[in-house]
């Protein structure tokens, strides 16, 4: 394994420390440019500890290394190309596919599998193939 595989499965490995499936991503635009097919976004999450949050974590850093995006540091956040879509959506829909890549045990009722929104009425734990819906996102 090279350096650049080490380093994003060490970012995978953190980020799979701290997420779950149905966690809510918070995504904040930071920059757009001129010609509006580049964005700056940030992901945050907003972390519990017992019933109560203990604040915005950012995980830019490591969702540019397991999504195979650069990181700009000067605007912090995730640098992402592309327009006439909701980047955003983008951005966590292809992070939770890389963490989830076997797919996802289903978190409930509330769980955010695309499946349940396909006519699927099963609650029970059983497994989402999709990993990309595995998490929520929500723009700050």
């Amino acid at each position: 394994m090279n350096d650049k595989q080490s380093s994003k499965e060490e970012a995978r490995r953190q980020l799979l420390g701290m997420i779950k499936p149905g966690d809510t991503i918070y995504t904040i635009l930071r920059h757009v440019s001129r010609s509006g097919m580049t964005r700056v976004i940030d992901l945050v999450l907003m972390p519990k500890r017992g019933t109560e949050e203990t604040g915005p974590i950012s995980i830019a850093t490591q969702a540019a290394e397991v999504t195979g995006n650069r990181l700009d540091r000067d605007r912090w956040g995730v640098k992402i190309g592309g327009c006439g879509m909701d980047m955003g959506f983008a951005l966590v829909y292809n992070l939770s596919y890389q963490l989830f890549k076997d797919g996802f045990i289903c978190v409930g009722e509330g769980c955010p599998a695309n499946d349940h929104s396909n006519g699927d009425r099963d609650y029970t734990p059983h497994l989402h193939s999709n990993a990309g819906y595995a998490l929520r996102q929500h723009w700050m």
